[in-house]
């Protein structure tokens, strides 16, 4: 039978956005630095910052933030070796810096960059709500004039910049309107929509990155991109950067298992998975897993079982239904057909396989699945009693241990 035929997929009804006109969407991880910026993670050393720049190269990442030099020497030393390891391993992923709208930030940037020899991105951000300006007491004369100075010495240093605007979705539109445009005018070739505080919903996503396009971009006459920069804190940050996809924004940023400030930033690992199944980026997912685990242990972070595509239950049941269709679509010899019977993200996509375990909600599909796995016979009635009647007289899924035990009698 067709593939296609065996899943009816509401995503693509006359009514849903289409993607395949979107082509491909650039990502930026900020994991080695917004996402260091949470007060529970640990800073990592070098050597693991180095490991997850490969990972995020070999899973087809544009660009990197790898620091924010102007917080002092510690961040200048590890934004320079980040640097020099993508020059020296030749790696494809670009990079870029953080940077306040103040000279004092751009300057350490310009010089790695030219140290290195590699163009390093100038992201010089700047708060634009007016809760934010009341807090600072800034007037936005001001805060054009400290942008004017730092755009304007990133760009006669060669440095590319990105204009960012902290609190974007809480703005006022003749606010945004001024920033962009002169950032625009000073030489910025990139603008960063930022939802600071994870305010924004998935409409709301839509309409900013939709009046920054049509009323600031396409104005302007350059070609100028978008990004969305999102954070968790309504739980709107998957949601919200493709909401943004959908509006026109080019690039958007995210950190491994959303590690960030407060409640964290949006997921690069779940963002990737649902851009590839849309068709909206190309990637081998297999190393999906180790960046993951590699950024739980390396930041000393938990990465929860029940965690979407890399959490250990992802494709682990107990329950007796599903362990039944998957077993009856590998008895038909169909592996596709038994990686997503019960799987909205095929454990394949990301190196993992479907495990099926024993506890109170398994049913005998269960037991025979895992004794044939195991190298026991699964015809073995006797086995295959003692192991069901267990696993109805407990509370728990039965551990590797206990289950060997079973089989030899004990």
């Amino acid at each position: 039978m067709d593939e296609q035929e065996l899943i009816h997929d509401w995503n693509l009804s006359s009514s849903s956005f289409d993607w395949s006109g979107v082509g491909r969407v650039e990502l930026d991880d900020e994991t080695l630095r917004d996402g260091l910026q949470n007060p529970s993670v640990v800073d990592p050393p070098i050597e693991d910052k180095i490991r997850l720049l490969h990972l995020m190269d070999r899973l087809g990442i544009d660009t990197a933030d790898i620091g924010l030099p102007g917080a002092g020497p510690r961040a200048v030393e590890a934004v320079t070796a980040l640097a020099r390891e993508i020059v020296e391993g030749g790696l494809a992923i670009r990079a870029n810096c953080a940077a306040r709208t103040v000279v004092a930030d751009v300057r350490p940037v310009a010089e790695i960059s030219q140290k290195v020899g590699m163009a390093i991105e100038a992201c010089t951000f700047i708060g634009s709500s007016p809760i934010r300006q009341y807090a600072e007491g800034w007037t936005l004369d001001r805060m054009l004039a400290t942008s004017e100075e730092a755009v304007t010495f990133a760009v006669r240093e060669g440095l590319p910049v990105m204009m960012v605007t902290e609190d974007t979705t809480r703005a006022r539109p003749e606010v945004l309107k001024a920033l962009y445009g002169h950032a625009i005018e000073w030489g910025a070739r990139r603008l960063c929509i930022a939802d600071t505080v994870g305010h924004a919903t998935p409409e709301g996503a839509r309409a900013l990155v939709r009046f920054v396009i049509e009323e600031i971009v396409k104005p302007s006459g350059e070609d100028v991109g978008v990004d969305w920069h999102g954070h968790r804190d309504r739980g709107f940050g998957l949601a919200n950067a493709l909401a943004a996809v959908e509006a026109g924004a080019t690039r958007i940023h995210g950190t491994a298992l959303g590690v960030g400030e407060r409640c964290g930033n949006t997921e690069m690992d779940l963002l990737l998975v649902n851009l590839v199944l849309l068709g909206a980026h190309e990637a081998d997912l297999t190393m999906l897993p180790e960046y993951c685990e590699l950024t739980a242990q390396a930041l000393r972070v938990p990465l929860v079982h029940s965690y979407p595509v890399v959490g250990e239950d992802a494709y682990r049941t107990g329950t007796g239904v599903h362990a039944a269709a998957i077993v009856k679509a590998k008895g038909k010899g169909d592996t596709w057909l038994a990686d997503r019977v019960y799987s909205g993200v095929p454990a394949s996509m990301v190196g993992r396989r479907q495990r099926i375990e024993i506890g109170p909600m398994s049913g005998l599909s269960n037991v025979k699945y895992w004794l044939s796995e195991h190298g026991r016979d699964p015809e073995d009635e006797a086995l295959c009693t003692r192991l069901f009647e267990a696993a109805k007289h407990t509370d728990h899924t039965l551990t590797e241990e206990e289950l060997e035990v079973l089989c030899r009698g004990a």
